[in-house]
């Protein structure tokens, strides 16, 4: 009997799991830095002297980059965290192209000490959408 149950409502039991599941998701998938659009990474870069970590990957760059950002791909981060130590009580904004992989660099941050941390909300495609400056091989764009 459960399982004629079971079998008659299947979409309605998966549908039901997959909710569950997409409200569940934040708690253990949750982002360590503050996310921030780009107007608010410009008041922190201007206002508070703010760093900017670019964590794309190196083939990613072409399309351009923040205006002085450090770029250290995020699976390279653990093994250079030193190139950080020295701004490590400043606040550090974390970008990549979309906010995905920044938020996942935010959490090796964190683990490191870092406490200032920022993620840039939509990475380096909503700092474009938001026609703010990007370098391109050395010059703005």
């Amino acid at each position: 009997m459960p399982m004629d149950f079971v079998n008659q409502n299947i979409l309605l039991i998966g549908i039901v799991v997959v909710s569950g599941l997409g409200l569940l998701w934040p708690l253990f998938f949750r982002s360590v830095g503050q996310a921030v659009n780009p107007g608010e990474a410009t008041l922190l870069i201007n206002r508070e002297d703010a760093r900017i970590l670019d964590v794309r990957e190196s083939s990613e760059l072409a399309s351009g980059s923040l205006p002085n950002a450090l770029h250290i791909p995020v699976s390279q981060l653990a093994e250079r965290l030193p190139e950080l130590e020295s701004g490590k009580g400043k606040p550090l904004i974390v970008c990549c192209t979309s906010g995905m992989r920044s938020g996942r660099a935010c959490s090796i941050l964190k683990k490191a000490g870092f406490e200032q941390l920022y993620n840039l909300s939509g990475g380096v495609d909503a700092w474009a959408a938001a026609n703010y400056p990007l370098v391109k091989g050395g010059k703005k764009k």
